[in-house]
């Protein structure tokens, strides 16, 4: 099965897309990966959503990306005695962390940590934003505050604070166990809430041991100020809007998503844009005009992937919302100004010899009439360089490790294909052109650019490119390699 787009698509399983026709109707219908998002539903769950998504792929032939999300430490205030409580502009309201129930002018925040950073004319943000208050006065265990956007807080209700770093890990005791967990399972990528800084991400890496990549989810404003150090440790990124725009102001987040997405592609790191894509799907069969402009607007900036987390999780219309990012990145694809937009944001990367060899894989690709980039890769490398180029043909991935091939799922423009081990260059050609025609990339009139490295099996040894007639009988006759 061929998709006819660059971008991939992710959807997230739920209640209303558990059923192995379901999971199927997705997939036939565009989704690339599948999200098992770790918040709800419990372990049996998530294992039996995996068994079904392994079993359509070996159905299928075509690797199958699985993305776990975690958690992360959800920070939230304590029980109200008398129900919910309205809160006016100019209140004054206290946390602390008395355990007794909630009045009109306190409640619990079982949380010293929120404590321990916050400092007077911090910001704390109840409900997604919806209340908002400024701290007066602080300490080890209060925080006295005056209400500066008036709304109605209740039970365990969540907060956020944007302006402080807290000190607290983005795992918690749950994610460690999810973690390891889905690490047991077989996912492919690892997705870390509450990302902060650099150390985050590497503590996640270490538990992990190589068992699964780990994207990084940008939703706090420390993680956008310490973004270069996060990408460098990530193995991909997710801007996630939703937390973002609540501890930013809403009309921040479309350049940060710009930039986050611009150096995503610059260091060969895919970047899915996520958060309420197609909210209104969840409801409709159909889109607004705003929801498209936003999935299109984030496949004209370059990203790797856009995500439908309760549209395809809990929605009416699972399939019709994949249908519907489908739909929109063919057309926007098909636009000539997209090529235009994608080329202008190219940069040089010339510092390494596959640096070099995907350069001039993708200058032949524009310059002559070639059906395909086909590379090989061992650790997946060799092809984020090449879909860091954004080439004008297809790039046909081909790896021996069936984990390379699925990770790499999340990847622009990539279909990817499992090979045998080979130990010859002619056995690679030979290799790529029948995928290209098995694939119905080419016919055996065309030609493609084959990349590998010499020696085999050895990570990190893109050194050789060679543009490949799709014809057996004139590799066979060639004595080159």
């Amino acid at each position: 099965m061929r998709r006819h787009r660059n971008v991939k698509i992710v959807a997230t399983l739920g209640p209303a897309s558990s059923t192995k026709e379901m999971i199927r109707d997705l997939f036939e219908a565009g989704a690339d990966v599948f999200r098992l998002n770790m918040s709800h539903g419990s372990h049996d769950d998530h294992r039996e959503r995996y068994s079904t998504i392994r079993e359509i792929e070996a159905d299928t032939g075509r690797p199958i990306a699985i993305l776990a999300d975690l958690q992360g430490p959800k920070l939230r205030v304590g029980a109200f005695g008398s129900g919910p409580q309205d809160l006016e502009v100019g209140d004054k309201f206290r946390f602390d962390l008395d355990a007794a129930p909630g009045d009109k002018t306190r409640v619990q925040l079982p949380h010293p940590e929120i404590f321990a950073a916050l400092i007077e004319g911090s910001e704390l943000l109840v409900n997604d934003g919806k209340i908002r208050l400024q701290v007066e006065t602080c300490g080890a265990d209060f925080a006295e505050c005056v209400v500066t956007v008036a709304g109605t807080i209740s039970d365990r209700k969540g907060v956020n604070v944007p302006d402080v770093v807290l000190p607290l890990a983005a795992l918690s005791d749950k994610d460690r166990a999810d973690l390891e967990f889905a690490c047991e399972l077989g996912v492919d990528w690892l997705a870390l809430s509450f990302v902060q800084r650099a150390e985050d991400v590497e503590e996640a890496i270490a538990l992990a041991k190589g068992r699964a990549a780990v994207l990084s989810k940008i939703e706090k404003p420390a993680a956008v100020r310490a973004f270069d150090e996060i990408l460098k440790v990530s193995d991909g990124i997710m801007v996630a809007r939703g937390d973002l725009g609540v501890e930013l102001p809403v009309y921040s987040v479309p350049p940060i998503q710009k930039r986050l997405v611009r150096l995503c592609r610059s260091a060969a790191k895919p970047v899915i844009v996520a958060t309420q894509m197609l909210e209104s799907m969840i409801d409709s069969p159909m889109p607004t005009r705003a929801e498209v402009s936003d999935v299109a607007n984030a496949i004209y900036e370059g990203a790797d992937a856009v995500m439908l987390s309760a549209e395809s999780a809990a929605g009416s219309f699972p399939v019709q919302a994949v249908q519907t990012m489908d739909n929109v990145a063919r057309s926007v694809e098909a636009d000539k100004n997209y090529r235009s937009i994608i080329e202008a944001a190219r940069k040089a990367s010339l510092s390494s010899v596959p640096d070099a060899i995907v350069t001039a894989a993708r200058e032949i690709a524009e310059t002559t009439d070639v059906a395909a980039i086909c590379a090989f890769t061992q650790s997946g490398k060799t092809v984020s360089l090449v879909a860091r180029e954004r080439p004008r043909v297809p790039i046909i991935a081909l790896s021996p490790l069936e984990s390379v091939t699925r990770r790499l799922c999340l990847t622009w423009g990539t279909h990817c294909v499992i090979t045998p081990r080979l130990s010859r260059f002619k056995e690679a050609v030979v290799n790529a052109t029948r995928a290209a025609r098995d694939y119905n990339f080419a016919d055996e009139s065309r030609q493609v650019v084959v990349i590998a490295g010499v020696p085999f099996n050895v990570a990190g040894s893109t050194n050789i490119i060679r543009i490949a007639p799709c014809d057996d009988r004139l590799i066979f006759a060639s004595d080159a390699e």
